[in-house]
C-alpha cells in the first residue's frame, strides 16, 4: 500500500483509521457545537488540535501519537483492577502498551514501517521522557488537553485539597513552555484560583 499511495493521503487515511476505531467506543461527550461525538474520538481530536496550537512543527510520529494517545482506551476499565495506587499504576502501564500495540496494528495496516510504528510506539509508551524532546511535548499536550477540557468536570468529585495535588503532579509532568501555555488556556476564575494556590 504504501507504494501505491502518497505520503500525505496514507497519513490522512490513518488517523481516519483511529478514528474509525475509537467510533466504536459506547461513551458519548458533546462538543464544541453542541454535538454528540464517541468520546475518544472527541479527545483524539482534541489532542490533535492541540499540538498544532503547542508544536505547528511536529513531526508525522507525534502527530500520529498525539492523535492515538487513548486509542480504544474504554476497552481497559480501570474497574478491572484493584482501587488502590498499585491497581491504578499497572492500569496505566498496561494501557500504555494496549495504545502502543493498536495503533502500530493499525500504521502497519496502512502502509507504514515497522520503524515509524515503533517511533510512534516509543512515545506512546513515554519512553525517556525527560531526555526525548517529543515524548516530553506529548506530555505537554495530554496536560494541556485535560486543563481545558477535563478539569472542569473532573473537579467536582474531588474536593480543593485534592486538586490542588494532581494540579502540583500535573505541572511537575510538564516543561516551561508547557507551563506558559497552560497558563494562556481559557480557564475559569475558579480554575485560575486553584492554580494560582497549587503553584504558591
Amino acid at each position: 500500500m504504501s507504494a501505491e499511495i502518497s505520503p500525505e493521503l496514507r497519513f490522512t487515511r490513518t488517523l481516519a483509521a483511529f478514528d474509525e476505531a475509537n467510533s466504536h467506543d459506547p461513551r458519548q461527550e458533546l462538543d464544541e457545537n453542541g454535538v454528540a461525538v464517541a468520546y475518544e474520538v472527541l479527545y483524539a481530536r482534541r489532542m490533535s488540535q492541540m499540538l498544532q496550537r503547542f508544536c505547528p512543527q511536529a513531526s508525522e510520529a507525534l502527530q500520529l501519537a498525539a492523535h492515538s494517545q487513548h486509542i480504544e482506551r474504554w476497552t481497559l476499565p480501570r474497574e478491572l483492577y484493584s482501587f488502590d495506587r498499585k491497581g491504578y499504576l499497572q492500569w496505566r502501564s498496561d494501557l500504555k502498551l494496549r495504545h502502543a500495540s493498536r495503533a502500530g496494528e493499525i500504521m502497519l495496516a496502512q502502509g507504514y514501517d515497522t520503524a515509524m510504528c515503533e517511533r510512534v510506539a516509543a512515545l506512546l509508551k513515554k519512553e525517556k521522557l525527560k531526555s526525548d524532546e517529543e515524548s516530553q511535548a506529548l506530555e505537554d499536550v495530554i496536560c494541556l488537553v485535560f486543563l481545558q477540557f477535563y478539569f472542569s468536570e473532573f473537579s467536582k468529585a474531588h474536593d480543593e485539597a485534592k486538586l490542588i495535588d494532581i494540579l502540583q503532579k500535573t505541572w511537575r509532568k510538564m516543561s516551561e513552555a508547557g507551563h506558559q501555555a497552560a497558563l494562556s488556556l481559557p480557564l475559569t476564575d475558579e480554575e485560575k484560583t486553584l492554580v494560582a494556590k497549587a503553584l504558591a
